[in-house]
């Protein structure tokens, strides 16, 4: 397949929309009260019955001081004693949930640790963490699943770096966002390049496998020569994946965003030019474009399993384990099992309390039906591999493309007229002027997206 990724500022200009990352669809706004702790160990009862592996996703949500942009589900706080009790009701949820699976015959492939900030955790609480993943899931020890964690490099060192590698992890993440004093200023999180070079310097030495780093554009203060300077220094770190994020800056959801002065933000066509500058210079330094701001070198699994067509996404991003069951633990942390969708309750103390009293935490889900499971396949294919190919996905539901999205096809055809991608009788490809502006094609087949029009989500740019 092609790689190739063409910026055309008339096209951005027109499908620059607002609308859902499609890391499920249906999307998480979707999600009712309908679905319980009942219907979550049916669905676990399922997949222990066809033998699924799993991809288990812990949700730390403890930060030691707040970053002003962030939009995640944290709790800020220097109290450790927080995390005790949280281990505590952690180890009692992997054991509900345990319980409905096969630890013989289903293995993790996948984990990731994400945040808040997992190595708010100590030493002790992370071997912990671990002990109590290993009893209760088999995780891999051959050292060949996909075993990742975030990192904020001040929140870890050289030693910290080696007991993870030791616990198992070989994929890390590191959160950079910007490597200039005055942006870090502006958004409380204090960071010299020098920290985050050691801990890229320890990953390597540890024999990390992959390394990603994550980088936000449009934050306060940023300017275009100011961000061209994060991007070659991160350039020259050589990390396996990066991805950019574009700030959206939505303080009427995020209450810390409201702590960031609008008059500081960039421009609109500031941030335009960040990002348009950023891939010039990812691409020239041999990164391709994944899709939905990531970038990774060729010989990355994300990039090799993108040219097989084996790329995934989920709650997890883009991922190589379509096949896994997706098992989330913890405050805010959501599942896909099979075709059912759950989410634990997103506050701390009702998390825990409902934790305490049943064992499991879900408060809402959704299963999808026949409907939801073919629209999410379109976008799957679009979003994963810049193209649709209607015969598999007429064979595998029994439809006539054209006929079940009668409704879309003029838009189809005038984005495909205005150059966004290409439409024949066989399918659908995106064009290289389109790839960045994929989730205004995805957009298309959401069915439920005129239900959330009294929502606000980030631009596609």
């Amino acid at each position: 397949m092609s790689f190739a990724v063409r910026w055309d500022t008339d096209l951005i200009r027109r499908y620059d929309l607002a609308g859902p990352r499609y890391t499920s669809y249906p999307t998480a706004p979707q999600f009712h009260a309908g679905i319980g702790p009942a219907e979550f160990r049916a669905a676990l009862n399922a997949s222990r019955d066809v033998a699924r592996p799993l991809s288990l996703y812990v949700h730390v949500p403890f930060c030691s001081s707040l970053c002003y942009y962030c939009g995640c589900n944290k709790v800020v706080t220097t109290d450790h004693g927080k995390s005790a009790s949280y281990l505590d009701h952690l180890e009692k949820e992997a054991r509900t949930v345990a319980a409905e699976l096969d630890r013989t015959s289903q293995s993790v492939e996948q984990l990731h640790l994400g945040g808040g900030t997992p190595t708010f955790l100590g030493h002790a609480e992370l071997r912990r963490l671990m002990d109590i993943l290993r009893r209760n899931f088999r995780l891999r020890d051959d050292d060949q699943g996909d075993y990742s964690i975030e990192i904020d490099p001040r929140a870890c060192d050289a030693e910290t770096m080696r007991l993870l590698r030791e616990l198992g992890f070989n994929r890390v993440s590191l959160g950079v966002q910007d490597i200039d004093p005055a942006v870090q200023q502006a958004v409380n999180r204090v960071q010299p390049l020098a920290m985050t070079e050691a801990m890229v310097a320890a990953a390597r030495a540890n024999g990390f496998r992959s390394l990603n780093i994550d980088l936000i554009y449009g934050l306060p203060l940023q300017t275009e020569a100011g961000f061209a300077r994060t991007v070659e220094a991160i350039i020259a770190l050589r990390p396996d994946r990066l991805s950019l994020f574009n700030y959206a800056h939505l303080p009427e959801r995020f209450k810390a965003q409201r702590l960031i002065r609008d008059t500081d933000l960039p421009a609109p066509a500031a941030k335009l030019a960040m990002l348009q500058d950023s891939i010039a210079r990812l691409m020239q330094a041999g990164y391709r474009y994944i899709g939905m701001d990531h970038f990774a070198l060729p010989e990355d699994s994300l990039a090799q399993a993108q040219e097989a067509g084996g790329l995934h996404r989920n709650f997890q991003g883009y991922t190589t384990h379509a096949h896994c069951d997706l098992v989330g633990l913890g405050v805010s942390a959501i599942s896909q099992v099979g075709n059912l969708y759950a989410q634990n309750n997103a506050n701390l103390k009702a998390w825990e309390e409902l934790v305490e009293a049943q064992g499991l935490a879900t408060i809402k889900g959704l299963r999808a039906g026949f409907d939801d499971r073919l629209r999410r396949a379109v976008i799957q294919r679009l979003i994963c591999d810049f193209r649709l190919e209607f015969a598999p996905l007429e064979e595998d539901f029994d439809i006539s493309f054209r006929s079940y999205f009668s409704n879309v096809l003029p838009a189809l055809q005038r984005m495909d007229r205005d150059g966004l991608l290409q439409l024949t009788e066989d399918g659908i490809e995106i064009r290289p002027a389109g790839r960045l502006l994929v989730r205004s094609v995805c957009m298309l087949f959401d069915r439920h997206l005129a239900e959330q029009s009294h929502r606000r989500f980030s631009r596609v740019i």
